[in-house]
């Protein structure tokens, strides 16, 4: 895992077609803005893991 530091409007780069900005910093909060081409999935983690969990409970 890559730790890194970042302020407000400062970025980072994933490849050569996603970036991710610092919008703000507020009360221990992130806010952050991803661009990324159209039809890019971009889905928080909680919704990712939920369904493999739940999967994985019915066993």
């Amino acid at each position: 895992m890559l730790v890194l530091g970042r302020k407000p409007t400062e970025a980072i780069c994933i490849g050569d077609d996603v970036k991710v900005v610092v919008v703000a910093i507020f009360n221990n909060r992130v806010r952050l803005g991803i661009q990324a081409p159209d039809g890019t999935v971009i889905l928080r983690d909680e919704l990712v893991r939920k369904p493999k969990e739940d999967t994985s409970n019915d066993e």
